[in-house]
């Protein structure tokens, strides 16, 4: 069984995609970030980061995960200068339950104002 979840966003019909997808016990975030409409959250790579990850755990609550499911998160930086202040906001919220991650510097986002991008994968035990 299939089950799209949406976060409400204009734009996910029109480029095809959604929040997140779960199938069986596994859950994949789509890349999140701090947009929310027209209004992005924070001017800070540390404060997107926190909302990116605030809005992930929605996303995995809305499947019916936590965030003591995720396995693995990968990180996309605008510049890998923000890597300490994204690091920060990622060990804050799973420090203790450490899943594998990637973290990698990109040529830019969708829109200049957003500094790091997040996606997640949760697998929910059976």
């Amino acid at each position: 069984m299939r089950q799209n979840i949406s976060s409400g966003a204009p734009w996910e019909a029109t480029v095809g995609y959604s929040r997140a997808v779960w199938v069986g016990n596994v859950v994949e975030v789509a890349g999140t970030t701090a947009q929310d409409g027209n209004t992005i959250t924070g001017a800070d790579a540390y404060t997107q980061a926190k909302r990116v990850l605030e809005k992930i755990e929605q996303a995995l609550v809305d499947a019916g995960a936590i965030l003591e499911h995720v396995v693995r998160t990968r990180i996309y930086l605008a510049s890998i200068a923000d890597w300490p202040a994204v690091g920060q906001a990622h060990g804050e919220v799973f420090g203790t339950i450490r899943p594998a991650s990637t973290m990698l510097a990109v040529s830019s986002l969708i829109d200049a104002r957003l500094l790091v991008e997040i996606e997640a994968t949760a697998i929910i035990p059976a």
